[in-house]
């Protein structure tokens, strides 16, 4: 699990070794590796079970993240599910971002889910099974005010577990991509801090997740090989509406798409007549304040 020292990636090492699995933390501080691992210990099944933490920045350098993987693969077996789960976020208006954030971004939320998968494909490819996990974001179906560095980056990994899934699917290897909504985090505390007010108001308009919650889906639709990993009812309908030509995991869930592609669409249009309304009030009421500033 990268990003395995807080937030949903703990969670979601909780909740694979309650269910007997052995786990790698990858993380950056490893202060935080070694309490989480205390904290994960808590929950083994058998005597057995191992929790093994590795800091790493898995978005700067391709053959430390391969070497340590290597390692990891020497210690524990072979890698059965990698779950990509290191992101960062940055909000704020566009021309309020700084350059270095766009670039940033798409370092450590794609490539840092790029180079772990790169590393432990050929192996799953060899043994025919395993699962990779991708932990987009409801910012990665639908872009929102404030997102623009961050949203792109999620965007990224729904089209590079497209075309993954179709080259690894007959190898018996499923990809999963999960759509987590706004989730209690440290992470999500942080990005709340310097959140434009436009974007406040719209996150307002659905509720926050528990990262346990959320955690228990993604692990239950990566044992299954489901593609999409979404939590609550805003999230099967943005799954429904966002489904394009993605990869399906049953005909009942193809089913779905098509019944219920129309009435979303409808029901996506009035959120999207909201949102708009929102960042049009938060503009006029911007523009008189500045203006009575300027008469006084």
């Amino acid at each position: 699990v990268t990003g395995g020292s807080s937030g949903i990636g703990k969670c979601i090492a909780i909740e694979c070794y309650k269910q007997g699995a052995f786990i790698t933390l990858i993380a950056r501080d490893e202060n935080k590796l070694l309490q989480t691992k205390k904290e994960i210990e808590k929950y083994s099944v058998n005597d057995k079970q191992v929790v093994l933490c590795i800091s790493v920045d898995v978005s700067k350098d391709y053959e430390q993240v391969e070497n340590v993987l290597k390692q990891a693969q020497e210690k524990l077996g072979p890698v059965d599910m990698l779950v990509n789960c290191a992101g960062t976020s940055v909000t704020g208006k566009f021309e309020d971002i700084q350059v270095n954030s766009f670039e940033r971004l798409m370092a450590v939320n794609y490539l840092g889910s790029v180079y772990p998968s790169r590393a432990v494909i050929a192996t799953m490819k060899e043994r025919r099974m395993g699962r990779i996990v991708f932990v987009s974001s409801q910012a990665g179906q639908l872009g929102l005010f404030g997102y623009t560095a961050y949203s792109p980056t999620k965007f990224a990994l729904r089209g590079l577990a497209e075309a993954l899934q179709m080259e690894v699917k007959p190898y018996n290897i499923y990809i999963t991509v999960a759509y987590p909504p706004d989730t209690d985090t440290p992470g999500f505390a942080e990005e709340s801090k310097t959140k434009p007010l436009e974007t406040k108001l719209i996150s307002e308009t659905s509720s926050v997740c528990q990262a346990e919650q959320v955690a228990r889906v993604i692990v239950k639709d990566a044992i299954q090989g489901n593609f999409n990993s979404s939590v609550g009812s805003d999230g099967y309908m943005l799954s429904i509406l966002t489904s394009g030509m993605s990869p399906v995991t049953s005909i009942t869930e193809g089913l779905q798409q098509v019944v219920c592609m129309g009435i979303f669409r409808i029901v996506g249009l009035f959120y999207l007549g909201s949102f708009d309304s929102i960042v049009r009030r938060c503009m006029m009421q911007r523009e008189r304040s500045e203006s009575a500033d300027k008469t006084e």
